[in-house]
């Protein structure tokens, strides 16, 4: 096929354009499930580039990345690989809220998500710069470049982070750009304007790096990584490398000081950035202006590689004059002596409003369409790699003509990912937390790859070998979790030392060792030598088996909760449902409807402005269609 004025070159199956994290994994996976794919760039030496903090995983953002890893995506076993510093989080708290992040070597991460993409055989790489979307009867048809090539394709994928009409930041300067020191894709964001799509604007920011030749470390808390370390996939061999330390410290009255004295040259008072920025992590500048109670905001200083002296100041975010960068880094305690190697900027740029996407993350205007990454809005690594994954897997079953897949928000947290941004309203660049997750209990850590690995086989994604050890982990810790029931521990000397010991009360009868281990003090790992059977699985069944029997009863109860929603959840609403004449809801329920267009009553029920006595006339209305 060949479009007027421009030369056609081979066609593939899936084009990716964008080479981040969402466009990695959205490329890898259409090409592991047997579509020749094509992996757009504009810079072949920037794939998988990290320009924030090259961190992987955190609260909520660990879990994403062990569901991806559990679907076959390639981001855990890449920080696996490249971490120099790995630590399990809220380890005092419980299982629903901890999780893996990983501190990685950024140029490691970087080669090591290069070679996956090159070993895979239905995969190419191509820099150039994608000016144009090629659409015909509603459909996708290809994507044209600057050169004026035009390259068909039987699905897209648009990953193009902070690119599109990118813009940078710093004092009073801005120029174009999408991030320090590369081009906008400007043309791009006409083109998707011109097929109907709506966009806005955000921002983000990131702070200055330093070289840490020129730190006081002995004036800031050592934060050490774990000793011995967990992974985010079980394929990944334990890594006891040497692991390099991050710090801690604190701004001061005089770091504040400095601010204030500043805030007129700060873009947020100049008016030089637009967009919304994302709330949850602010600017300095932000912080200064939100919280003048707060004497003080944690900084943490954290290593950007081995084999670099860039260090990544946490907490610092600023989009100031590159001179108040090096004052407001100086004024802080162990930074007072500190070389700026880059400073910090904003960057604004345009993102798809995300209601006009599918659960599949494809558009409902442009059939084979798929948007990945911060072009929906969101913001993170770990946001970006699952938008990617899932993208890429529809876009492959798009062009096999099977039906999508999608997660459901008691299924994973890719699910709630997406969920909320196909059906919530978007006001700043959206962060997955724990907390919006109403089954975090269910969606944990340490279960991840029992939840989703079928998936990934089924999918093409996770072979059968790595899938079998999966399934026997899980009959491992089922009949692990059978045979504590049974497994009886009496009373006597040696046990009531062990539960005082642990503060708890001393046995007045037998009892079962899962009785037992619903005490909130005791420990699996602690009563393995008052047993009367011998248990000699791993740490990593122990510690599932004990969550399970621990949380059995708020376990139970969600399931539950999923059993009694699943019917309105699943109630399906038909993709040409007419909102506008239904009566007996209000007209902002019937907008928003009509709007987001929900595929489904549960999806209904969770956009703003429409209630649950709107979801009971419609689920009336559907009973009665029906």
């Amino acid at each position: 096929m060949t479009k007027t004025g421009m030369h056609s070159v081979p066609a593939f199956d899936v084009v990716v354009v964008g080479g981040g994290h969402a466009g990695c994994e959205a490329a890898l996976a259409a090409a592991r499930m047997g579509c020749s794919t094509l992996l757009l760039t504009l810079n072949l030496g920037k794939i998988a580039l990290m320009p924030c903090n090259p961190a992987v995983g955190g609260i909520g953002k660990g879990q994403l990345t062990r569901e991806i890893d559990a679907l076959g995506g390639e981001q855990g076993k890449n920080a696996d690989s490249s971490f120099i510093q790995m630590k399990m989080l809220n380890t005092g708290k419980g299982p629903a809220v901890q999780a893996l992040r990983a501190q990685t070597d950024k140029k490691i991460y970087e080669d090591n998500m290069k070679h996956a993409l090159i070993a895979e055989p239905l995969l190419q790489v191509l820099e150039g710069v994608t000016t144009e979307i090629i659409v015909s009867r509603e459909t996708i048809v290809g994507v044209k470049l600057k050169d004026g090539s035009f390259i068909p394709a039987k699905a897209v994928i648009l990953a193009c982070g902070t690119f599109l009409r990118g813009k940078i930041v710093i004092g009073d300067r801005f120029f174009p750009a999408g991030r320090m020191g590369e081009a906008p894709a400007r043309e791009l964001s006409l083109s998707l304007i011109k097929a109907g799509l709506k966009l806005s604007r955000f921002q983000s920011a990131t702070p200055p790096r330093v070289d840490a030749r020129s730190l006081h470390t002995d004036k800031m808390q050592i934060e050490p990584g774990d000793q011995n370390p967990a992974t985010f996939s079980p394929s990944s061999k334990p890594n006891r490398q040497a692991q390099l330390p991050c710090y801690l410290t604190y701004t001061t009255e005089k770091t504040h000081e400095v601010v204030r004295s500043h805030l007129h040259l700060s873009p947020i008072k100049t008016g030089s950035i637009s967009g919304a920025g994302p709330r949850y992590c602010p600017s300095i500048d932000r912080k200064v202006i939100n919280f003048p109670d707060r004497n003080r905001h944690p900084v943490f200083v954290e290593p950007e590689g081995q084999r670099t002296k860039e260090v990544y100041l946490q907490g610092l975010t600023t989009s100031l004059p590159v001179w108040v960068q090096e004052k407001i880094v100086r004024a802080t305690p162990g930074l007072e002596d500190a070389r700026l190697m880059r400073p910090g900027y904003a960057v604004e740029y345009d993102y798809v409003i995300p209601s006009q996407l599918k659960l599949s993350l494809e558009t409902k205007i442009i059939a084979g369409l798929f948007l990945a990454g911060q072009i929906n809005g969101t913001s993170g690594y770990e946001e970006a790699a699952a938008q990617g994954l899932i993208a890429g897997i529809n876009a492959v079953l798009s062009v096999r003509g099977e039906a999508p897949f999608t997660l459901k928000r008691s299924q994973a947290y890719i699910g709630v990912l997406i969920d909320d941004l196909v059906t919530k309203e978007v006001d700043e660049p959206y962060r997955i937390f724990t907390s919006r997750a109403e089954y975090r209990l269910l969606l944990r850590h340490d279960n991840a790859h029992a939840r989703l690995a079928s998936f990934g086989n089924s999918l093409g994604l996770v072979s059968d070998s790595a899938f079998f050890r999966i399934s026997d982990e899980q009959r491992r810790l089922d009949n692990l979790i059978s045979n504590l029931s049974k497994t009886k521990v009496q009373p006597g000397a040696s046990v009531d030392r062990l539960l005082t010991g642990l503060g708890t009360a001393t046995l007045p009868e037998s009892c079962s060792a899962e009785q037992l281990l619903k005490r909130p003090e005791a420990r699996l790992k602690d009563l393995l030598p008052v047993l009367d059977k011998p248990i000699t699985e791993d740490d990593g069944i122990l510690n599932r088996a004990e969550i399970e029997i621990k949380y059995s009863g708020y376990i139970s109860r969600q399931l539950d909760d999923i059993n009694r929603r699943s019917s309105m959840e699943e109630t399906p609403i038909p993709a040409n449902m007419s909102f506008e004449h239904l009566r007996g809801i209000t007209n902002e329920a019937r907008e928003k409807l009509a709007r987001i267009r929900p595929s489904n009553l549960g999806q209904a029920s969770r956009i703003a402005g429409v209630s649950p006595a709107d979801i009971s006339v419609l689920c009336l209305y559907l009973r009665s269609d029906r």
